[in-house]
């Protein structure tokens, strides 16, 4: 065997095996903490309220049963919504689905059709249900459709790759399937894949190409204002992602033998950002127990409970991101193509098109998103309108009060211009 094929056997190899030990360690603290949230229900059972000792017992003992990954997809629960001053029943559906990702509706008991909006979710390491309290803001006004990706270690081999043409084909299939007039809205990572949906779509002049497009901090150009995440995607050749963040799945889950970059690896590579927010956050949380606030240990622990939740992404999708969009600027400068086809973002002529950032934002910088506007040259200065909320971080740009209050009004505002 030759010396550069054993080296990578063995680096495939090492991967393979640390990938295996987080999940035998995962499994193997299962059945402990299974334990630690009976103890908790029954400390709780014996009136913790009552007794600061148990209190504090049961700080700990919850403590040590939440702080966990997990690979599950939590519901996004939206059971009504108030329309006006009427509540509604939603249920899911799923309209379309691929090995790789489900176009799910939530659908409204109600006469009359509401405009159609597509929330592009990102594929970075959690489920689409992070994007909860985006969609709760959303399904009141609209017939709302979310991206839902599938779990790459749950998707088995016989399925194929997926890369990011594959996520800029999913956007349009979806879209297809959806009708015409859709408004579509990319959360981050997938504000790439939408434009480069939207340009093809529009220069076919297909039907069903979107009829407003608002990108929320996305990396449309990360050449401008590059943050810490940027400097680290430029600064090590593409060797060195492929050698130290591509993992194969273990044995035991569906999609074993997958090359996959894995949400735990995302997930730690986020929380380093911010570890000392984490750190302190969990401390307020074991505080918060022991002194009985229960209203806020649990929205500690809705929040956790989602942005612990990981999933593994395609490794051709990853290394593609991370070369294309964070390396050689492809769209930006002109190169990127789909399946070998020039991707021309001035092909779009009519369309709405906002862009959205955040000052605080600590992952896409300010005027990063914003460059989609120069990209869309052909589009008439009044289809194109950017708006940059003051004092949100990238997390604030799409979820919390100011995304309600201060960004919703003016989107919302933008689609129906185009309606």
């Amino acid at each position: 065997m030759p010396v550069w094929q054993a080296s990578h056997t063995v680096r495939e190899s090492r991967r393979r095996m640390i990938y295996a030990f987080y999940d035998s360690h995962a499994r193997a603290l299962a059945p402990f903490r299974g334990q630690a949230e009976w103890l908790a229900a029954m400390i709780r059972g014996a009136g913790a309220d009552q007794s600061p000792a148990l209190r504090r017992l049961l700080a700990s003992v919850d403590l040590f049963a939440n702080v966990r990954t997990t690979h599950k997809r939590l519901p996004f629960g939206f059971d009504t919504v108030m329309v006006g001053n009427r509540e509604v029943a939603v249920a899911e559906e799923v309209v379309t689905s691929t090995p790789f990702g489900s176009l799910l509706r939530f659908r409204k008991d109600m006469p009359g059709r509401q405009p159609p909006l597509l929330l592009v979710a990102p594929m970075s390491g959690h489920f689409a249900t992070l994007l909860r309290p985006t969609a709760e803001v959303l399904l009141p006004d609209f017939d709302l459709h979310v991206t839902d990706w599938h779990n790459g270690r749950d998707v088995p081999l016989s399925a194929g790759r997926f890369g990011l043409d594959d996520f800029a084909e999913h956007v349009m299939i979806f879209l297809r399937a959806m009708g015409e007039g859709v408004h579509v809205m990319a959360v981050c990572q997938p504000s790439v894949p939408v434009l480069v949906a939207a340009a093809l779509m529009h220069e076919d002049r297909e039907p069903q190409r979107p009829r407003s497009v608002t990108l929320m901090a996305g990396p449309i150009d990360t050449r401008l204002n590059p943050t810490r995440v940027n400097r680290l995607a430029a600064s090590k050749p593409m060797a060195w992602f492929e050698r130290h963040m591509i993992a194969t799945v273990p044995f035991g889950s569906r999609g074993a033998g997958r090359r996959v970059y894995p949400g735990i690896t995302q997930l730690t590579a986020f929380m380093s950002l911010n570890i000392g927010r984490h750190i302190t956050a969990h401390e307020t949380f074991w505080r918060n127990v022991a002194q009985g606030d229960i209203e806020a240990a649990e929205t500690h622990r809705r929040f956790y409970e989602e942005y612990f939740a990981v999933m593994d992404l395609p490794a051709e999708f990853y290394l593609e991101t991370v070369e294309k969009v964070f390396q050689t600027h492809d769209l930006p400068r002109g190169e990127l193509r789909f399946r070998d086809r020039p991707v021309q973002p001035r092909a779009i002529r009519r369309m709405g098109l906002m862009t959205v950032e955040g000052e605080k934002d600590d992952i896409c910088g300010i005027g990063q998103t914003m460059a989609a506007l120069d990209l869309c040259s052909a589009l008439p200065t009044t289809m194109r309108s950017h708006h940059l909320q003051t004092g949100v971080g990238h997390y604030g740009v799409f979820a919390g009060k100011r995304w309600q209050n201060e960004i919703y009004p003016r989107v919302r505002a933008m689609m129906q211009g185009y309606q």
